[in-house]
């Protein structure tokens, strides 16, 4: 069983950079995906990015094209996501997860992901 912890949230001015860590620990699938979803108060999770084992294949939403790049590092089982030009909308509960089911799978769909982090907390100041 595969573990996540999510890190790197916090406080930032809009304008400003943050980047967020998801660390895997336990034993990990030799192929999966990894994908960022995000939550404010009152609103159903959002999907932001996923990216394919190979790193190969990246999706993101729109409202963050060109502003977040999401990325891993295969040997140390991290993703990341390097989150640019931030805007207060951006505000949320930041959870990664996995998806374990086929070498190129991916979704924007919460649903598909099996495994969850506990959320990191982003805060973008006007």
């Amino acid at each position: 069983q595969v573990q996540l912890v999510e890190s790197g949230g916090g406080l930032v001015q809009a304008g400003g950079s943050l980047r967020l860590s998801c660390a895997a620990s336990g034993r990990t699938d030799s192929s999966y995906s990894l994908a960022w979803f995000r939550q404010t108060p009152g609103k159903e999770r959002e999907f932001v990015a996923v990216i394919t084992w190979s790193g190969g294949i990246k999706r993101y939403v729109d409202s963050v094209k060109g502003r977040f790049t999401i990325s891993r590092d295969n040997v140390k089982n991290t993703v990341f996501l390097q989150m640019n030009s931030l805007k207060p909308e951006d505000t949320a509960v930041y959870y990664c997860a996995v998806a374990a089911r086929y070498r190129d799978f991916y979704s924007y769909d919460q649903r598909d992901y099996n495994l969850w982090g506990q959320g990191t907390q982003v805060t973008v100041s006007s």
